[in-house]
Parts: C-alpha cells; sequence; structure tokens
C-alpha cells in the first residue's frame, strides 16, 4: 500500500538542545539527557548531569510526553520516546527533540524512525570526516509516511504491545538487581550479615575478616588486547567496545567488531569467557564490572578493559561483582582517574584499591542468592532478545503498508 511522504520539518517541530558551557549558561540547575543516557527505545537515568537553563529556555529546551529524543551523533538514528520519566528534563547539543504535529501519532514516528535506524537510512545524512554528527537540516529532509491517523495508531498499537513485554522485563530485571544490591548492602556494608551479633569489629572490619586489594584476590588481573583497525575483520571473535560494558551488564550498542583465529594467535590475543568480569577503566562509572554470561560468540576486549578472574580460593566471584559495582568502589575509582579530557583509571591504580573479604563460607552464601538472580536476569533478557527479534520482523511489513491492520 503506498502512502504519502512528508518531510519530517513539514510534520513536526524540531529543536536542538543547548550548548554545555558553564561559564556562560546562568539560571536555574536541571538535569538533561546527552548521548549517553538514550538508548533505542529507552533511557538511562541512572548518571545524569545537570546544567543551567534560564526562564525564557525551559519552553525552548524542555522535553513533554511523546517527545522522541534522537542523538545528534553516535549510532545513526537512536532515539526513543520521552514519557516523563523524569520531571524538568531538558535536553543539550547532543540530542535532537522531535515533537510532531497533529496528525502524526508519536509512536509511530517512532517505529518509522527505528525501520530507517536498521536499514542504515539515516547514514547518509550524517556530516563530519572524523567525528559524525546528524545536522538539524538534514534531519528535516527526512521523508516520513504518512497513513490515516488510524492506520498509524493501530500499527503503533501492534508494535507498541512487544515494546510493553520489553519494558516490563526491563523492569523485572531493575528489580531483581536492586534486590541483589540491598542485600550486599546489608551484609557488607552496614556489617549485618547472618551471626553479626556474635562478631567483633574493630576498625570497621569484622573479627576473622581480612583486607585485600582487587588484584590480589584474582588469579589473573589482565587488561583487553590493543586491535589496530589493520588488524580488525573476518567473525571469529568479536572485539569488545569499552561501551558494550555496562553496570553488570551488556550493552549492545551495535558496533560490531572482529579478528579472526589467525590475528587472534599472532597477537596473543586473552580470550573473555563466560565467569570472567570485565572493568571498564573509563568512562563514567569508571571502574565498572560486567560479569561475562554465555553470548553468541566468541569474545576478545579492548585495551582499556581489565578482565578479572577471581581466585574462588579467596573470592566468590559475585562477591567481587558486587563489590566492583558498590558506589563506595566506584568513587575510589573516579578518585584515581588521570587525564583532563579523557578519565580514566590505570589497571595498576584500579588492582591497588582495597577489598574487604569475609569469610568465603559468607561469601558463597551471598554468592548462592546472587547466581539465582542473576540467571533470572539471564532468563529475562533472553526473552527481551526474542521479542525484539519478533518485532523487528513485523516492523518493515507494517510500516511498509505490507500487513493490513
Amino acid at each position: 500500500m503506498k502512502w504519502a511522504k512528508q518531510p519530517l520539518g513539514n510534520v513536526a517541530e524540531l529543536c536542538l538542545g543547548k550548548m554545555l558551557d558553564e561559564k556562560k549558561n546562568k539560571g536555574q540547575p536541571l538535569p538533561y539527557l546527552a548521548n549517553i543516557n538514550v538508548r533505542w527505545g529507552s533511557f538511562d537515568l541512572d548518571n545524569l548531569r545537570e546544567m543551567r537553563f534560564e526562564e525564557n529556555e525551559l519552553e525552548r529546551y524542555g522535553l513533554k510526553f511523546g517527545d522522541i529524543v534522537m542523538c545528534e551523533g553516535g549510532e545513526p538514528g537512536r532515539c526513543a520516546i520521552w514519557k516523563d520519566g523524569k520531571p524538568g528534563m531538558m535536553i543539550q547539543k547532543a540530542i535532537h527533540r522531535i515533537r510532531p504535529h497533529e496528525g502524526l501519532d508519536y509512536r509511530f514516528l517512532y517505529y518509522d524512525f527505528l525501520l530507517k535506524g536498521k536499514t542504515g537510512a539515516f547514514t547518509p545524512l550524517f556530516t563530519g570526516a572524523t567525528i559524525k554528527h546528524l545536522p538539524g537540516q538534514n534531519l528535516a529532509k527526512v521523508e516520513v509516511s504518512i497513513p490515516p491517523l488510524e492506520i498509524q495508531r493501530r500499527i503503533a498499537d501492534i508494535l507498541s504491545a512487544y515494546d510493553d513485554l520489553i519494558e516490563n522485563n526491563r523492569r523485572r530485571i531493575d528489580l531483581l538487581e536492586q534486590s541483589a544490591r540491598l542485600l550486599y548492602k546489608e551484609w557488607f556494608v552496614s556489617l549485618r550479615f547472618p551471626g553479626h551479633e556474635h562478631v567483633k569489629v574493630k576498625d570497621g572490619v569484622p573479627q576473622g575478616w581480612e583486607v585485600s586489594t582487587v588484584a590480589d584476590v584474582c588469579s589473573s588481573f589482565d587488561d583487553g588486547d590493543w586491535i589496530e583497525s589493520k588488524d580488525q575483520g573476518g567473525e571469529d571473535y568479536r572485539l569488545l567496545q569499552i561501551s558494550n560494558i555496562g553496570d553488570d551488564d551488556f550493552v549492545e550498542t551495535g558496533n560490531f567488531r572482529y579478528v579472526t583465529e589467525q590475528t587472534f594467535r599472532r597477537l596473543n590475543c586473552n580470550e573473555v569467557k563466560p565467569g570472567d568480569i570485565l572493568l571498564a577503566r573509563m568512562p563514567d562509572p569508571i571502574g565498572r564490572g560486567w560479569y561475562v554470561t554465555e553470548q553468541p560468540w566468541k569474545m576478545i576486549t579492548a585495551v582499556d578493559v581489565t578482565i578479572a578472574r577471581p581466585d574462588q580460593n579467596k573470592v566468590n566471584p559475585f562477591y567481587y561483582l558486587y563489590h566492583i559495582n558498590s558506589p563506595v568502589h566506584l568513587a575510589l575509582c573516579a578518585a584515581r582517574a588521570t587525564g583532563a579530557t579523557r578519565p580514566r583509571v590505570s589497571r595498576k591504580n584500579l588492582g591497588a584499591l582495597p577489598i574487604l573479604v569475609p569469610p568465603l563460607s559468607l561469601q558463597n552464601e551471598f554468592g548462592n542468592s546472587a547466581s539465582k538472580i542473576n540467571q533470572m536476569k539471564t532468563t529475562l533478557r533472553r526473552q527481551v532478545k526474542q521479542l525484539q527479534k519478533a518485532r523487528d520482523l513485523l516492523l518493515p511489513r507494517l510500516m511498509n503498508g505490507e500487513i493490513p491492520v
């Protein structure tokens, strides 16, 4: 079915966010979205920053329910629908705000963008020799389909049903993660572990516990590999980037890089295996860790990622993981980071940071609970991928009018 098309600039209000300039900006400090906060279809609001906005800028740079937020750089077309996840949210210059006019359903427009992003339609619109950007004038020329509003809504309802299930699973993952972190805090920060009433504490260390370092409790503590562009190619080992390492989560950025088996052997690369803990030495939050789960490829990782292999005779891997991602440890990592423009913590400084080592039996008791939570999270993430796959099979057929609704 053929539908009328319109340039985006004719059917939506476009706005690029405010320039970040701490010396010149005035007004009240408000949270803002940057590239790092935007995923395909969702937002990461855990590490928001603030900048100053004047009264006359609040309407121009503020977000409303139903606005589409698109990254001005990075992965072409990456965007999500703003649903008032946090009040008073603003945008800075790395973000386009797209506000559909009456007659264009915001959900339908998002799915149009999602299809364009998956088919590479945004890529030719980017400019810049080294750092790629999507200028507002190019975005305004993007042609979008405009079927009757009722059809837009039916299509959006079908696709949104998948995304609602995906979001529900993500919320369940967050709740599971929160429960494990609260248990870690209760036992190992507040020191209200099982039997604590009968254990003496001296200088913040319970009797029978030790203080070690995050490197010394590992059987190996090595950086990833330095892989130059000329060494990349093939499809034998995926090269995980630092941007793939989330806070105990694998973040799929769509940036697929590989090396061949021959290159892997020639460069004597360090294979990443399930059970390893990858520590990101930059950017914020510096020092975060991901417990590696089974993936559909063999893996290596980049040089700014440290591969920690906990010695299970000294430390339970899940106790180690939750220590690594604790606020106290991440604050220590940030304090020891160096570099004016791109702060990072060295492997040596990271490895020298302290870790409290409780008796292994207590660690394992916590680890058993955390392991079950990790398995449930893995199952839910697998379901998310299956739902995304099913939605993406329907996406082009619905958006092209091949399936009547």
